[in-house]
């Protein structure tokens, strides 16, 4: 059914998968199995610090690598799935100046698209991606200015790639994402300066960046390119991460490149790490927290702090609202919340920032052009004003805002109507002009988990929320949903996700990743 994929499991490909499961598999079990310790204990203690035992690498006088010609301007990134071939020439097209092509949260595991990604990254980084559409349309690479830097982000460390077995167990989707990318574009790309380049998801400890990094320079032995060819810019979207951001640099720090502020997945971070750690760590609904809540902001000035003082890039998070061609109201509101967004982050001295739509990289990059000027980037502010103390980062109550029944049903009908999308092969939809990926719908559920454990009693109409009144009000929702599409997508994808999602939201045992059994229903 995948008309290349020949060209992507070849042999000597297979054997560069083994050969990095043989070496770093146990490693990354042994990882996640310390996530579910770590995790307990800080849920039992009411909290999180910063690593006693790592103070040293903290006070030390140490810096990444500098930056490769190609990496040092990333004032405007644009985010998307690497398949269909379509949406990846589009993001190369776009004018930003990286394409973040993502194998992770914006895209899904179907076999098809796993693959398919791979075929498009290999044919991007030899400048021969195209595509025609079933009605004659021809998509090709852009010849007329710089295309988008490509940055692959493989899969998370707790995916599995069930498609793949080595040694009778599924392989490890992260590595199946890198080493594929790896093994047929490494060497491609270092001789045309152009990486390789990845973005790495989901971490929670230096251990585990410890652990990308000895992949790296595994693998530029075995292809034969020089070590730290390899850069990787981590996303800071765990709490745990957040207070060892530091220490992950250091660990990566001849293949570091930056830090990114992941906002959606840091919220639901939260949710998960203290789910069980009492009211305070209740937030209110989701569209009401901004990343002017005092909270994010320790998180956010903490990161730009922290990579400028080690000489690494600063970027900003997703600007979620996207426009629409057809109702001009939306897309003016869009840009509107889109300019103000870059605007705080180019004035907090981030060196860049994230849109999920070419028509948004226009307004990102005028931002930060004019703060910027002919600067590439803004590693000279190093923000030394910055002191964020342990109690900031974990101060949930300083966001503005309730929890609602409008909120409620909100996050059930993201949850079953991206799960339901998802289902079907799509990471990435929008609705209600805003673009939401697995982040926002693992958010989404989670809240509606943690408010009915913790009896929240809901503003806008005084009930607490119950099992029972989340039975009520998802089944109006899926009823809603019924009404707005057509009935064979209902039957086939979002009657499930609804299952699905009654299960995450209502089960006593939290689960960790609402995409690991949502995987178990995909074909």
């Amino acid at each position: 059914m995948i008309a290349r994929v020949a060209e992507i499991l070849t042999p000597e490909a297979l054997d560069f998968l083994t050969k990095l499961h043989e070496r770093f598999a146990a490693t990354r079990d042994e990882l996640l199995a310390a996530r579910v310790e770590d995790r307990a204990a800080a849920a039992a203690g009411g909290g999180l610090d910063f690593l006693a035992e790592t103070a040293d690498i903290r006070e030390g006088d140490w810096r990444v690598a500098e930056a490769p010609e190609a990496l040092r301007d990333r004032r405007v990134e644009i985010t998307g799935p690497a398949t269909p071939a379509k949406m990846a020439i589009n993001a190369l097209n776009s004018g930003a100046k990286v394409w973040l092509a993502d194998l992770e949260d914006a895209s899904t595991p179907h076999w098809f698209n796993v693959v398919d990604a791979q075929v498009n990254l290999r044919d991007a980084a030899r400048g021969t991606l195209s595509h025609t559409s079933p009605e004659g349309k021809e998509y090709r690479l852009r010849t007329d200015a710089p295309l988008a830097v490509v940055v692959v982000r493989p899969r998370g460390w707790h995916m599995a790639e069930r498609h793949i077995e080595i040694d009778g167990a599924p392989a490890v989707g992260a590595l199946v994402d890198f080493g594929l990318h790896f093994f047929h574009n490494a060497k491609v790309l270092a001789e045309a300066g152009q990486g390789p380049f990845y973005y790495l998801p989901k971490m929670e400890s230096r251990l585990e960046a410890r652990l990308w990094n000895d992949v790296f320079t595994f693998a530029e032995q075995e292809i034969g390119i020089p070590h730290g060819t390899v850069r990787a810019t981590m996303l800071i979207e765990t709490i745990p991460a957040a207070f060892q951001m530091e220490e992950m640099l250091y660990e990566l720090r001849e293949h570091a490149s930056g830090l990114n502020a992941g906002r959606w997945d840091y919220l639901f971070s939260i949710i998960k790490y203290f789910r069980d750690a009492g009211e305070r760590f209740v937030l209110p609904d989701r569209a009401s927290i901004v990343m002017t809540a005092p909270f994010m902001r320790a998180y956010t000035e903490l990161l730009v702090s922290t990579c400028h003082r080690r000489g690494a890039f600063a970027m900003g998070g997703m600007a979620a609202f996207i426009p629409n061609r057809r109702d001009p109201e939306v897309t003016e509101a869009a840009i509107a919340k889109v300019r103000a967004d870059k605007t705080r982050e180019a004035n907090d001295g981030f060196d860049g920032s994230w849109v999920a739509h070419p028509d948004l990289v226009p307004i990102c990059r005028e931002v930060f052009d004019a703060v910027l000027g002919d600067k590439p980037n803004q590693l000279d502010s190093l923000r030394d004003d910055v002191r964020v103390t342990a109690e900031q980062l974990l101060d949930i109550a300083s966001a503005d805002g309730d929890a609602t029944e409008a909120g409620l049903r909100a996050n059930l009908y993201v949850a079953v109507a991206y799960t339901a999308v998802w289902l079907s092969g799509n990471g990435a939809v929008a609705i209600h002009n805003l673009m939401e990926d697995a982040a926002t719908a693992e958010i989404s559920r989670s809240q509606v988990w943690q408010q009915v454990r913790n009896h929240t009693v809901l503003a806008d109409t005084g009930n607490t929320v119950t099992p029972e009144l989340v039975e009520t009000l998802l089944g109006e929702e899926v009823e809603r949903l019924r009404g707005e599409v057509d009935p064979a997508a209902f039957a086939a994808h979002y009657a499930p996700a609804a299952r699905l999602v009654r299960q995450l939201c209502l089960d006593d045992e939290y689960v960790d990743f609402l995409t690991t059994p949502a995987y178990e229903l995909v074909d």
